[in-house]
């Protein structure tokens, strides 16, 4: 598989767990890739966990965390 492929792969698990309503809870790295937990709120629904193994798709959690906190802090602020 190409790297994008993968890379694709890993972003639409992500993005597909984000559209149902499920929020990063935590993340762990170490050598063999990124261990991400997602949770959802409402319904509630038990923790899932993704192993993400390309660097594009942990840039891409990432991403995803600074948006929704500075969503957050402006929210708080007006």
């Amino acid at each position: 598989m190409s790297a994008f492929a993968e890379f694709d792969r890993e972003r639409q698990e992500i993005d597909n767990l984000i559209g149902l309503g499920y929020t990063v809870s935590g993340i762990y790295e170490d050598l063999d890739g990124a261990s991400v937990t997602f949770i959802r709120r409402e319904p509630a629904g038990g923790p899932v966990e993704l192993l993400l193994l390309t660097a594009d798709a942990r840039k891409h959690v990432t991403t995803l965390l600074v948006g929704r906190t500075r969503q957050t802090a402006a929210e708080i602020h007006q």
